[in-house]
């Protein structure tokens, strides 16, 4: 359905699929599948492949994938994904701190760390990077001239390719004055000659070239620090803050907040007993949303679960603003559906009152739950054509983003949304059409109609004299033309 509703209109999508740790996690074709099945991964990773190569479809061209694993299919998932999206379109992989008290029902090991691997679909993707918690614009505690608040960063490079023999064009010798300060890298009588070393008196390297030096000597400081009870001169980076100041995201993520037991408890304060074993917390997600997304991204989370990828968006627009919106699909299977997922999403929406009788405000938003049925292929062409425009009406709601029925009729139905209009028109005869017109001619605003026709190249524009303010889109042939589109896979 979102293939052809939503193709290439995604900003972001989160799935938490099955670990397949052989513990009755993975089902397939109707089956669990035992750690002892010798086509345990090629069975899990078909299950993937399949969805994955849908999922690429929806995205964005600057979209981006996050899919959390665990250590049973890390490797077989990386190399799926690398044939998919493209080895030059993998990001990272992050390892999360999510279990500080290790699991132990692990033999040798007790894990406390899952797997977030990130995928962009084209090069034009990205991650905007980390928002400024609170304890660390307290590190921004120095102030300049300017009035400037900014904190120090070392100009000397650490880390891998950090010493002179990997990267010579980065080392040399930054001069300075030590009476005022100043800075040069041309040497001057009285300046003292600085040159990046570790603490073993091996050659380092700067992070800036003399060219970027020489361009942004303002934004860099010398002075001296103390390293063994000895005195020496250094040189540190201004490194501003601002308003849209973010930081670039590390590969290990240790937040305290991203404990998946607080997933667990999030739910049962809400249900006010357990209902769902391996929910994620919101922290994880909101981390996500954070990185991924600006304020009118629109989120998918196609294996949803119990829905905490619904209520981490919920939660991020009422803390941060913005309108980001969601949209969730997920099986009915043990009616995680019907009894956890929708009724989670309606009480943190509207509110409700945890274990402790505390009262939570609702984080406002609103929410259509539609389910989906298969369309018999065993018909006459033309009579599923006419089935397919009888039951595609909601699908073209989403679509669209139109869900305010204001007109029913036998022929056609009309929905508005904040001043856009839908029609949709079902039947073969043309005689309905005029009522119609008078109908939408009534309102103004943005108009579309969906309009039923039998013949594959779409309407004749002779019927349609004087809609000339209204888009025309035939169906169900562009719909017929997405399913036989992505029917391989």
């Amino acid at each position: 359905v979102l293939n052809y509703t939503h193709q290439g209109k995604i900003d972001v999508i989160y799935i938490d699929p099955p670990y397949n740790t052989g513990k009755e996690d993975f089902k397939y074709n109707d089956r669990y599948i035992e750690k002892e099945n010798a086509f345990r991964h090629s069975k899990w990773l078909s299950f993937m492949q399949k969805r994955l190569r849908l999922a690429k479809n929806l995205l964005k061209d600057t979209g981006v994938m996050f899919i959390s694993i665990g250590d049973d299919e890390i490797a077989q998932l990386k190399m799926l994904c690398n044939e998919i999206f493209g080895e030059d379109n993998f990001i990272s992989s992050i390892t999360v701190y999510s279990n500080p008290r290790g699991r132990q029902s692990t033999n040798d090991v007790a894990l406390t760390h899952e797997y977030l691997l990130i995928y962009t679909k084209t090069k034009f993707g990205k991650l905007y990077g980390e928002k400024l918690s609170s304890e660390k614009i307290k590190e921004y505690k120095h102030k300049d001239a300017g009035g400037g608040m900014y904190r120090e960063i070392g100009l000397r490079l650490r880390g891998g390719r950090a010493t002179a023999e990997e990267s010579p064009t980065l080392h040399f010798a930054i001069y300075v004055n030590p009476k005022t300060s100043d800075i040069s890298v041309e040497k001057r009588r009285g300046y003292i000659e600085v040159i990046p070393k570790f603490e073993d008196g091996s050659l380092g390297t700067w992070r800036w070239s003399k060219k970027k030096i020489v361009e942004d000597i303002d934004k860099l400081l010398a002075r001296q620090v103390k390293s063994k009870g000895i005195y020496r001169w250094d040189i540190f980076q201004k490194d501003y803050l601002s308003e849209d100041k973010t930081l670039k995201i590390k590969s290990v993520w240790l937040d305290k907040e991203i404990n998946y037991d607080k997933g667990a408890n999030e739910i049962k304060n809400i249900f006010h007993k357990k209902v769902f074993n391996y929910a994620k917390p919101t922290s994880l997600i909101k981390k996500i949303i954070n990185i991924a997304s600006s304020d009118d991204s629109l989120i998918i989370d196609f294996m949803a679960g119990s829905g905490t990828t619904g209520h981490s968006v919920l939660s991020f627009n009422k803390e941060f603003g913005g309108k980001r919106s969601f949209i969730l699909c997920t099986n009915n299977e043990n009616n995680i559906c019907t009894d956890v997922c929708y009724p989670r999403l309606k009480s943190v929406i509207k509110g409700y009152k945890t274990l402790k009788d505390k009262k939570v405000d609702g984080l406002g938003g609103n929410l259509k739950y539609y389910k989906t049925s298969f369309v018999k292929n065993s018909i006459s062409r033309d009579d599923l054509k006419i089935r397919i425009t009888k039951e595609c009406t909601e699908m073209l709601c989403l679509r669209e983003g139109i869900f305010e029925e204001v007109k029913k009729k036998n022929n056609y139905r009309i929905f508005n949304q904040n001043g856009r209009i839908m029609a949709v028109y079902y039947a073969l005869e043309q005689n309905g059409l005029k009522q119609l017109k008078k109908d939408l001619d009534k309102v103004k605003g943005d108009k579309i109609l969906y309009c039923f026709t039998l013949d594959p190249l779409g309407l004749n524009k002779k019927d349609f004299t004087g809609w000339e303010d209204v888009n025309l889109e035939p169906i169900p042939q562009k719909i017929l033309d997405i399913y036989e589109q992505i029917y391989e896979y």
